[in-house]
């Protein structure tokens, strides 16, 4: 099987879910992400979450084995930025 990269991974996500940035970076198997999309505006971090896992689908079984999530709405980016 072959392990997914992170630009695939981000193209999973961007691909499902509006997102004004986005970064992944991992070695195939671990990923980090940093998401910032307006969708999370008035959400708890575990509905963020679950956003980003439904973007994903099967692949966060099958293919990805660990994700570490930052996920941001646009007005939180520019305040950590």
């Amino acid at each position: 099987m072959n392990l997914p990269t992170p630009e695939q991974i981000r193209q999973y996500i961007v691909d499902h879910l509006p997102c004004e940035h986005c970064e992944v970076e991992g070695d195939g198997a671990h990923f980090q992400a940093l998401i910032v999309s307006s969708a999370f505006e008035g959400k708890r971090l575990i509905a963020r979450h679950q956003l980003v896992y439904s973007a994903l689908g099967d692949r966060m079984r099958a293919e990805i084995h660990a994700l570490s999530m930052s996920t941001l709405t646009p007005a939180e980016y520019k305040q950590n930025g």
